[in-house]
């Protein structure tokens, strides 16, 4: 029997070669490596152009980066602020001389316009924001001067050259800036009536004042024309005018039935 000559001879045993199995190999395997997965930040590109995750830097203590101006603004605030308290606790002087038991103060007084000034109904070209930011500061100088009215014989120029020097005093210790320059440009606006805001708010100021005047007449039982009087044609605008209207109605509304 012919034998290939790939193989050499071997001895034959009952017809059939024997042959030697082949040796089989090792396979040297790669230890399969596992992506370490880390929350990204941001990188540049990695394999097939996603982006290679960069581990965030640990939290700063917030002590740390605080800017270093933040002390001598916080300090200015707060002085402020404490100036502004005796907006609180001084009273509207012409309920003092009325005999009024404890009347309402001068903060009271632009909280309430400042509400009016929320509520009121969409007017064309009027800005709301700002006819609240004008009755929170319009009487603020008055932190420092107090209330003056008519009563106390002072000048109107007189008065208003006060209370720019209180001004300028209080945003001086506010420490200046972008907020105090907002504050002496909405007390000036209003000073001047310069504006539809400031027109407006000049009728919240004469409506508050009727509307606390009516309250007191029913809660001390006294008559208080003066208010009435010296506020009356003087209305700027129509919601002025139908507030006004509305007050005094209730006005002759509750004599009529004292009556």
């Amino acid at each position: 029997m012919a034998v290939s000559s790939r193989f050499p001879s071997q001895p034959a045993a009952r017809g059939l070669l024997r042959r030697t199995p082949p040796r089989i190999l090792p396979v040297e395997r790669t230890p399969r490596r596992l992506a370490l997965v880390v929350p990204a930040v941001c990188g540049g590109p990695g394999p097939g152009g996603s982006p290679v995750p960069r581990r965030p830097p640990p939290p700063a203590d917030a002590a740390t980066v605080a800017p270093t101006s933040a002390p001598s603004s916080a300090a200015s605030a707060i002085d402020f602020l404490t100036l502004c308290h005796r907006l609180k606790t001084t009273k509207r002087k012409g309920w003092i001389n009325h005999s009024i038991k404890g009347p309402e103060s001068i903060a009271d007084h632009m909280y309430r316009m400042a509400l009016m000034a929320l509520i009121a109904g969409d007017l064309p070209s009027v800005d709301r924001e700002r006819c609240i930011k004008i009755a929170i500061v319009h009487d603020i100088a008055e932190a420092i001067v107090g209330d003056i009215t008519p009563s106390d014989g002072i000048p109107k120029a007189e008065k208003s050259r006060r209370e720019q020097a209180a001004l300028d005093e209080m945003c001086e210790v506010l420490g200046g800036g972008p907020n105090a320059d907002e504050i002496k440009e909405l007390w000036e606006e209003y000073e001047n009536n310069s504006s539809i805001e400031a027109n407006l708010v000049k009728d919240f100021d004469k409506v508050e004042m009727i509307l606390q005047a009516l309250e007191y007449e029913k809660e001390h039982g006294k008559v208080l024309d003066e208010f009435f009087l010296s506020t009356a044609g003087k209305f700027q605008t129509e919601i002025g005018k139908s507030w006004a209207a509305e007050v005094n109605a209730r006005r002759k509304e509750g004599c009529g039935k004292q009556k």
